[in-house]
């Protein structure tokens, strides 16, 4: 019998067995079904704590990174009917890098290296392979963990975790390369641990998480400029949790109705409702989840988040309500060692 098409496709890394699930899920239930298991190469060693992936726009190519000695990054092709990936290339990154990501026209690889404190951009060839040589080494602030490029493809803005900052950039897409936006950074309150940063659909707001207070904060985007500006903090971590926290990832739903944080220690995601027009954040609830939340997605529609816990080696499909933005656990499944990182595409799309 030939092999049905999946309606979507999800990619989960586990840095400690170094290979990648690839599942069918079902865009009305949330199902998933196991389709194969990609191992990631370029090194005997696994991937200390993380293996960030990366999808570029089109959802033609995946990037998955390995944060140990030699850092390669793999980069696979997608089967735009089947989802499955297709191994094309390994190519040596500058260091351990927590968080890669491309441009929006996927022509450039951005990386964060927290041990090294260094942001890099590589190339990305017609034929979807990492170029080794970078257009641009940054030496960062203390514990880069962080970078995204904004929708424009003008802004880009990246974490400092141990220097308690967020830095803003100008990104060049001729050259591939960064330079200091206005006054270059925004600092949050010392000892907060900026961690992760998700930008909202309408262009107009930017979170952060942060990793040693856990909290989430809203920052105004200049439409002219794309500097930041501080709206709002709120804590995230649950009341009765007295001890210190480590939060780890958050995102914003597609229709930027919902945003959803995770923290590490108490295996839980606090869910908040966006205000449409001042971006700022009221709670919906705490949620339990995977043991050690380090990463979790949210499906293309909106309908579903799926939450990977570093330590249980399962991962677990919720339900998102489309008033509430309430989370309803469907299924947990069993995925590799040290799952960490999720990407998922719609093959309709």
């Amino acid at each position: 019998m030939a092999e049905s098409t999946p309606d979507m496709v999800v990619y989960v890394s586990n840095a400690g067995s170094k290979e990648i699930y690839i599942l069918r899920m079902n865009r009305d239930s949330g199902e998933l079904q196991m389709l194969e298991k990609v191992p990631v190469p370029g090194t005997d060693k696994p991937s200390p704590a993380s293996m960030p992936m990366a999808l570029t726009p089109d959802r033609r190519f995946l990037y998955a990174a390995l944060r140990s000695d030699g850092f390669p990054v793999s980069s696979f092709a997608i089967d735009p009917s089947s989802g499955r990936l297709k191994h094309l290339a390994t190519t040596p990154l500058h260091d351990s890098m927590a968080y890669i990501v491309t441009d929006r026209t996927g022509r450039y690889l951005l990386s964060a290296s927290y041990p090294a404190n260094k942001l890099t951009i590589n190339p990305i060839d017609p034929n979807g392979h990492v170029v080794e040589k970078t257009t641009q080494i940054i030496p960062s602030k203390s514990k880069a963990h962080c970078i995204l490029v904004d929708a424009t493809n003008k802004y880009c803005y990246a974490t400092s975790l141990g220097s308690d900052a967020i830095t803003e950039w100008i990104f060049d897409r001729a050259t591939g390369t960064l330079s200091p936006n206005g006054p270059g950074e925004v600092h949050t309150k010392p000892g907060a641990g900026p961690r992760h940063i998700a930008l909202h659909p309408n262009r107009r707001f930017l979170y952060l998480i942060t990793e040693t207070t856990d909290t989430i904060g809203t920052y105004a985007v200049d439409p002219a400029s794309g500097t930041l500006k501080e709206l709002q903090f709120v804590d995230a971590l649950r009341a009765d949790f007295k001890e210190h926290p480590a939060a780890a990832d958050l995102h914003v739903s597609p229709d930027g109705r919902f945003l959803y944080g995770s923290e590490r220690k108490t295996s839980t995601l606090a869910g908040y409702r966006i205000d449409p027009e001042r971006g700022t954040l009221s709670p919906i609830g705490h949620f339990a989840t995977e043991k050690t939340p380090r990463g979790f997605n949210i499906d293309p529609r909106g309908r579903f988040l799926l939450s990977a816990g570093l330590d249980s080696d399962a991962m677990t499909v919720y339900r998102i309500d489309p008033q509430s933005g309430a989370l309803t656990s469907l299924k947990q499944y069993q995925v590799g060692r040290q799952p960490n990182w999720i990407e998922i595409v719609d093959l309709r799309r």
